[in-house]
């Protein structure tokens, strides 16, 4: 019995040994450990006092006193998509006089992407405006306003810049007031949380930032029926038939249009204390966000960089809640990866 038993141990081993060396050569040679190169895997072990942050920049602040609480790459310049339009808005508030109407300008019309359709010669408020910009987050509507507020979009772009230096966003360089792709316009996480501080200090940024749903209400002219081609009789057989001049209709009267807009960022749906922030994506950023949270008289803001789809959304849950449990203080510094 023990002869068999060996046997069938041997046959066994050599009946997996062949799959397993089959196995090997599927995966590529093998290298010694000494000298293999690094894993291209995000996965790895968390250091102590580390979060499971897939973000390659990720910081929380305390809104009240600037400190931070957590950061991850914080320093490095990320694009920042449509985060650039917590600028925007900034400066447009700042600047006062929100009841104001906006001429929409043939190039406003043009800009691409993510927009609301704005048509040369419609009229809107900066006020409604904002509403577009940050719920629809509208490249139209945001070309629009840096065009009213600093007459070209490049004067704005300057002013953008000038206003993060002068809140402390020191890394920032902005070129566009949307976020559409540009090289040269790039931020940080640390900066962009700044950015968003400096913004939820503003009651009616708060208010816009924070609205779920939004009524977009527009003019529009009902467009013209299209003329029917008629055609004479022919006097001669097989001939073909003379076509008859018919005038092209007037356009229609302006017909109301309401358009219900509802706020991208799902924290504000599903995380308790959300009071605002902003999206953005593009293929260069990534997945980016900045959102901002009220709990028991306390207010954190976090930022992500250069995320995933479902992984910005994990990322800055995890950070929220970790403002939250640490608050600023106690002498220790901040975990910084």
């Amino acid at each position: 019995m023990t002869n068999f038993s060996n046997t069938c141990c041997l046959l066994l081993m050599l009946a997996i040994v062949p799959f397993e060396l089959h196995s090997q050569e599927e995966e590529g040679p093998q290298r010694p450990t000494a000298i293999s190169k690094p894993s291209s895997s995000p996965f790895h072990l968390l250091a102590e006092g580390e979060l499971p942050i897939g973000s390659a920049g990720a910081i929380v602040l305390d809104s009240y006193s600037g400190a931070t609480l957590y950061e991850k790459g914080a320093d490095l310049p990320l694009y920042p998509a449509s985060t650039t339009k917590i600028m925007t808005a900034l400066l447009v508030i700042e600047a006062g006089n929100l009841d104001q109407e906006v001429e929409i300008a043939v190039e406003d019309s043009k800009v691409g992407e993510s927009s609301l359709s704005i048509l040369p010669g419609e009229r809107f408020t900066r006020r409604q405006m904002l509403f577009g910009l940050m719920l629809k987050s509208a490249n139209d509507v945001a070309h629009a306003l840096a065009r009213d507020n600093a007459g070209t979009v490049e004067a704005f772009a300057v002013k953008m810049t000038t206003r993060a230096k002068e809140l402390g966003a020191l890394n920032t360089s902005f070129r566009n007031p949307h976020g559409l792709h540009n090289p040269q316009h790039f931020t940080t996480a640390r900066d962009l949380a700044i950015i968003g501080r400096a913004a939820m200090s503003q009651p009616y940024f708060r208010q816009v930032a924070g609205t779920k749903t939004y009524s977009w209400t527009h003019l529009r002219r009902e467009a013209p029926a299209k003329p029917v081609a008629l055609r004479k009789a022919s006097t001669t057989r097989n001939a073909p038939a003379a076509p008859v001049a018919t005038p092209v209709p007037p356009p229609g009267p302006p017909v109301m249009e309401t358009w219900a807009l509802r706020n991208h960022h799902r924290m504000l749906f599903e995380f308790p204390g959300c009071t605002g922030g902003k999206t953005g994506f593009t293929n260069p950023a990534q997945h980016t966000l900045v959102t901002a949270a009220l709990r028991d008289g306390r207010e954190v803001i976090a930022a992500v960089m250069k995320g995933s789809r479902a992984g910005k959304w994990e990322d800055t849950r995890i950070l929220l809640t970790y403002g939250f449990e640490h608050p600023p203080g106690g002498g220790k510094p901040a975990p910084k990866f």
